[in-house]
């Protein structure tokens, strides 16, 4: 039957993990991408990226090219980056300006709300192609949620509230105290882009358990003393963990000299929330920055992880700021995490580890996660 899940297990009962093959299967793999990747909302951008009019992105998404744009009436779309020509990638940048998108190969032109407005040599079926709907870009749905720009796939996806709300509340009980970090008002100072050798749920599930933090982690752990104990902040329902009481801020000195975000209540300082948005995101917020992982699955066994640092722009704009130490210290974590990880994923294939592992009791929280990749993807857990 389909696994149980809750927070900690008083009873002490051990659960199941999910078993070695849904780690290395590249069948389950493109289960997962079929019915999981495909169907949910994928964080591609921050709306500030593609904040005037004729400003564009690229990006990809399981395995399309994708163009974002900033219409002339300042609506943001999205589209396949695919002339409909002959197929050609229109803009190879990751980032720009344009008044059209013209493709490299023809010239064939298009407006930045995706009509097509030129085609050079055709006087005699000009008039058949050109703003025919049947030869536009092709959309894709899109949203902005909190500042940050969502991709998804699918014909008729679910409101991306509907997805990242229901999460959100699930963490907090509330919304209201994730939306006071406002971070569709903070801009990146600093991005790392990780690869690591590993399945993407072992990177999902390290993140939401901390009965590994005292092992891998000294630094987050001088940082937050009650993480020692292995309970972290998602174990319960708006949990959140104090810094240390010699302590500043979320840095690797522990100094801390930035205010705190504007949006924040005093009952916010000296504390952080970590967050799971499933599938492939984690937000870490803290008292004067934010810090935003995005996985992207590359195969059964290989991940990319990008990973942001935000911070207000009006303290990145003073001369003195400098987020190198805020930045060193959830670097480290990343390291060690994925290291950990890869320590897994060299023997998820190992006839030990065929059944799959136990989890104990405090990090039990853990199999709703793996509920919610069996469901998506049809398997159950005997």
């Amino acid at each position: 039957m389909v696994m149980e899940h809750g927070l900690v297990n008083d009873n002490g009962r051990l659960e199941p993990t999910l078993k070695g093959e849904l780690y290395t299967s590249s069948d389950i793999f493109k289960l997962e991408k079929g019915h999981i990747f495909s169907k949910s909302w994928s964080l591609v951008a921050f709306e500030y990226e593609i904040a005037e009019p004729g400003q564009y992105i690229t990006t990809r998404v399981e395995g399309e090219n994708i163009l974002i744009t900033r219409g002339k009436d300042h609506i943001l779309r999205g589209f396949l980056n695919v002339c409909r020509h002959r197929g050609a990638k229109l803009c190879s940048q990751a980032s720009g300006k344009a008044g059209v998108i013209r493709c490299p190969y023809h010239s064939w032109s298009y407006s930045l709300d995706g009509d097509l407005v030129g085609v050079p040599n055709t006087s005699h079926c000009r008039e058949e192609l050109v703003h025919n709907e049947s030869y536009g870009l092709t959309s894709v749905h899109i949203e902005v949620w909190h500042g940050m720009v969502w991709v998804n796939l699918s014909d008729n996806p679910i409101s991306v509230e509907y997805q990242l709300d229901a999460q959100i509340f699930d963490r907090f009980g509330e919304l209201y105290t994730f939306a006071r970090y406002e971070i569709q008002n903070l801009k990146s100072a600093h991005r790392e882009e990780y690869e690591v050798e590993a399945n993407w749920k072992l990177i999902v599930e390290n993140f939401q358990e901390c009965y590994h933090c005292s092992s891998i982690h000294p630094e987050l752990t001088a940082t937050l003393p009650e993480f020692r104990s292995g309970v972290g902040t998602q174990n319960s329902v708006g949990g959140g963990a104090k810094f240390g009481n010699e302590l500043e801020g979320f840095s690797i000195s522990g100094k801390g000299s930035r205010p705190m975000l504007k949006g924040l209540l005093p009952e916010d300082d000296r504390t952080y929330f970590g967050i799971t948005v499933l599938p492939l995101v984690f937000i870490n917020l803290t008292p004067d920055h934010v810090i935003i992982h995005r996985i992207i699955p590359i195969s059964a066994e290989k991940s990319k992880v990008i990973c942001e640092w935000l911070f207000d722009p009006e303290e990145m704009a003073k001369p003195d700021f400098d987020p190198k130490d805020a930045v060193e210290l959830f670097h480290r974590v990343n390291l060690q995490d994925f290291e950990a990880c890869e320590w897994c994923q060299e023997n998820m294939s190992s006839k030990s580890y065929k059944e799959g592992g136990i989890l104990v009791p405090i990090e039990q929280h853990v199999s709703h996660f793996y509920n919610y990749v069996l469901e998506a993807i049809g398997m159950k857990v005997e």
